[in-house]
């Protein structure tokens, strides 16, 4: 895995050892941040905050940092995964940028002050088939974790039917390989 585009175009990602993490490819992701930089309801990359739940890597992350965005959250209860992340975030030397945080992405309860303003972009990469999802993107509404006009890119099994959460419609759906990807707004 590498980043795809951007100031860290090329270098490599470390990934978790354990094979319980599902990696966004290279492929999708470019083919995701494509759908991004040209989509009229999506935010800005250069200066976004990010919060990427279920974070595995952090490519998804990494990604939209290597892009512009100005802050990213890694969420992550994986000690595996955690250790993947840290070793990028030492990597591309993103220590004021970023900040990884021990909690399951469907109790992430209120925000804490000290992270700063809420987050405007949401990457949710749950493991497939356990309904995360809906639980996850509720928290975030309920947590005051998102701006009213956030967006969440959520990657789902290609033949998983997409949750219907309140606060969160979807706006956009790409079928790339085994992953469906779905672009959901808040409102």
């Amino acid at each position: 895995m590498r980043i795809v585009a951007g100031r860290f175009k090329g270098r490599p990602l470390a990934a978790p050892k354990a094979d319980k993490t599902r990696p966004t490819s290279d492929k999708a992701r470019q083919a995701l941040f494509n759908v991004l930089e040209h989509a009229g309801w999506a935010p800005p990359l250069e200066g976004a905050r990010v919060i990427d739940l279920f974070a595995g890597s952090g490519g998804l992350g990494f990604e939209a940092m290597s892009r512009g965005a100005a802050f990213c959250l890694f969420v992550d209860t994986d000690g595996s995964a955690r250790g993947a992340i840290r070793d990028n975030i030492e990597t591309f030397q993103l220590f004021g940028n970023t900040r990884l945080h021990r909690r399951s992405a469907t109790d992430l309860g209120e925000k804490p002050a000290k992270l700063g303003a809420p987050f405007n972009l949401v990457f949710l990469d749950p493991p497939y088939g356990q309904e995360l999802a809906p639980p996850a993107l509720a928290g975030l509404i309920d947590g005051h974790w998102v701006t009213d006009d956030a967006l969440a890119i959520l990657e789902v099994a290609a033949d998983e039917a997409v949750p219907d959460v309140p606060g969160w419609s979807p706006v956009d759906e790409r079928i790339w390989g085994a992953a469906k990807v779905v672009f959901l707004t808040r409102g």
